[in-house]
């Protein structure tokens, strides 16, 4: 039987991965008080454990005032005994595990720890927040600047000392370090904004700090948006050269992806509109109400197909020397051979694994699996009700 060319290992800095095989960060929501659960380590041991070579734990916030709302997890030291034992079942069951780094900058509807709206690049208005009494987003100073900057990097070495094997610093879908590199949301005339070098200054900076901190070796993944695909937002051309200097800064590889959660959410996904999981799931009243009466015009639907970042990805990776892999409608067999064939390093799973965990076994087995996932997206509205889940199970 010949095996599946996923299954081949993959050397990423000093870590050797057993497949090619990454599965995306997707918010569980199984952080109640942001804290590592049970429920939290059970979910990423039971993807090692059907092969998954690395799995990613979804948005851990850097800072207290870098969570969009309470239960985020949040990167202190109080978490990382918690994160220690999710590495740690992760790894009995032969896998690795990545920590996503995150701050969500403007898009937040929690005020900052002393009180003020919250910071983002520059001054504009925060519909995410607006139920919330923070309809504004203020220009972040100097001084927070690289208080941020510094945060990510302690982050980074308390997911070290807690024996995970990777960190992946968020520069997409609308959280901070994208909103700074968007000519959408970064108006500033300083350092930090202008030209694309200016805009990209902040996460180049927070790469390099995160670098210096984990050391030479330890595998440091970037998530960048090839498009935030709204009009005059950040497009492929740019975003090629922001990530060769975010490879320069010490970057160990690159994930493109797409999309900001404010304005193009689905844009990352693709696929159908599930609203009324959505509503649903939404526990304040108005924003209930709010996302009843206008998601129906501001959350746009975009169609799916197969390997939808393909292309703008591929350019990505002729143009950069680190290893990158292909994520959205990364589907089976079928999709991963033409990935692996096209020259990606590896491919990053998100719905797929959710609806199959099996997957990457079956592959194992010599079957041309392909996932049951329809792109419902009703997963979507269940991270609110009930933690992260396909609803076929």
């Amino acid at each position: 039987m010949t095996t599946h060319p996923v299954l081949s290992p993959l050397q990423l800095g000093e870590l050797t991965l057993r497949n090619r095989v990454v599965k995306t960060a997707t918010y569980e929501s199984m952080t109640a008080g942001g804290q590592v659960t049970d429920r939290l380590i059970d979910h990423h041991a039971t993807l090692a454990r059907h092969g998954v070579a690395l799995t990613t734990v979804a948005y851990g916030a850097v800072h207290p005032d870098g969570r969009t709302f309470d239960d985020q997890l949040l990167i202190d030291d109080k978490t990382v005994p918690g994160l220690r034992r999710l590495a740690d079942a992760v790894h009995v069951e032969g896998g690795a595990v990545s920590l996503q780094l995150a701050h969500c900058g403007g898009f937040c509807k929690r005020p900052a720890s002393d009180g003020r709206a919250p910071g983002g690049p520059s001054a504009g208005w925060n519909p995410y927040g607006i139920m919330h009494g923070l309809p504004r987003i203020r220009p972040l100073e100097e001084d927070e600047l690289q208080g941020i900057v510094d945060s990510f990097a302690s982050a980074a070495v308390r997911a070290q000392q807690a024996g995970f094997d990777a960190v992946e610093v968020h520069c997409g879908h609308g959280y901070l370090l994208s909103q700074f590199l968007s000519p959408i949301f970064n108006h500033r005339k300083d350092a930090w904004g202008g030209s694309l070098a200016g805009r990209a200054a902040l996460s180049v900076e927070v790469v390099r700090a995160v670098r210096s901190a984990v050391g030479p070796g330890f595998v440091v993944l970037v998530k960048v948006n090839t498009s935030d695909g709204v009009a005059s937002g950040l497009e492929l051309a740019e975003s090629i050269e922001a990530t060769r200097l975010l490879v320069s800064a010490g970057a160990t590889a690159v994930v493109p992806s797409g999309g900001l959660v404010q304005r193009s959410a689905f844009f990352l996904m693709r696929g159908d509109l599930p609203l009324k999981a959505m509503i649903a799931a939404e526990s304040h009243p108005m924003q209930k109400w709010a996302l009843r009466l206008f998601g129906p015009f501001l959350v746009r639907q975009v169609p799916y197909t197969p390997t939808f970042f393909f292309d703008a990805a591929l350019a990505m990776k002729s143009a950069i020397s680190a290893p990158v892999g292909l994520l959205g409608g990364v589907e089976g067999d079928h999709t991963i051979r033409r990935a692996l064939s096209a020259g990606f390093d590896f491919v990053v799973m998100g719905r797929a694994l959710l609806a199959d965990p099996d997957l990457i076994d079956r592959l194992a087995a010599g079957e041309a699996a392909e996932t049951r996932c329809t792109h419902c997206n009703a997963c979507v509205g269940e991270v609110g009700a009930v933690g992260v889940r396909c609803v076929l199970e």
